[in-house]
């Protein structure tokens, strides 16, 4: 029988590892969302009352770094990040890294998670498609290329998640689904061609023969949130540590009762035998 005891001395040993976007001013949020803004209002120095502390305001879109889409983002009758219960943050699941596998404006299948590391129905699911490399403050920083161009789920895959139950989804880029199958579409449509032309040479189909737009437009947002399978964006930090291993993972985001998203921290951890 485990004692409390017992769980302690097990968790004292966990490693854990830190799947979060650094925050700053400089993060971009989604194109065309408000960026973080961050300001002091008073200072340690104080004023004619005396020594005072450093006090800050920030204001933003709940779309900037490492943050969870919640239902209510797309889905109006949905629950509010603050009205899920922490529980359904946290669990089992898997961080599966397929960057060996993708490159711009590439397709993602369940066959390419399920062959790195086993999937189990309910699962948490990370997707590690390599596009954290060009997150803003990395080496090889790339804005357009992380939010216009990154791996995106193939025509498939939304269903796959709703066959497995998954709990969430995170990837390390900009959007859970392709960005040519969102605005960015039309905001970019240079790039478009170029995500056509790959699709036509590696499928010998034109974009919307693979992805017809009345049924794939932001399909990871529109078609799953209704069945409470939301997805965390930007996720980052530690993510190329952990390869292929199932680990307990958790998102701890504000309590906000009107949140449509929420900015959080997440984290994965595994015993110390797989450390």
């Amino acid at each position: 029988m485990t004692t409390n005891a017992d769980f302690l001395k097990m968790m004292s040993e966990m490693k854990i590892y830190d799947l979060t976007q650094r925050l700053s001013v400089h993060t971009p949020p989604w194109p065309s969302y408000m960026p973080l803004q961050v300001q002091y209002f008073k200072r340690i120095a104080g004023a004619h009352m005396g020594q005072g502390a450093n006090g800050q305001i920030i204001q933003t879109s709940n779309h900037v770094g490492s943050h969870m889409d919640g239902e209510i983002h797309f889905h109006a009758s949905g629950r509010t990040i603050g009205d899920v219960p922490q529980e359904e943050w946290m669990g089992e699941g898997v961080v599966v890294d397929i960057s060996d596998e993708v490159s711009d404006y590439s397709l993602y299948t369940p066959e390419m998670i399920t062959k790195k590391v086993e999937v189990k129905e309910g699962d948490i699911l990370i997707i590690n498609t390599g596009y954290n490399k060009y997150g803003w403050d990395q080496k090889h920083s790339d804005e357009v290329r992380y939010f216009c161009k990154h791996p995106g789920p193939a025509p498939e895959f939304h269903k796959w998640a709703m066959k497995m139950k998954i709990k969430w989804i995170g990837v390390d880029c900009g959007s859970a689904d392709h960005p040519m199958n969102t605005i960015i579409r039309q905001w970019h449509p240079k790039l478009f061609e170029e995500a056509e032309a790959k699709m036509v040479k590696e499928y010998g189909k034109k974009w919307d023969e693979l992805f017809p737009q009345d049924e794939y437009y932001q399909v990871m947002h529109i078609k799953l949130f209704p069945h409470g399978i939301v997805h965390a964006e930007n996720l980052g930090g530690q993510i190329n540590e952990i390869k292929n291993k199932r680990c307990w993972i958790g998102a701890m985001l504000l309590r906000g009762i009107e949140l449509e998203s929420s900015m959080g921290r997440f984290i994965a951890m595994v015993g110390p035998e797989d450390k």
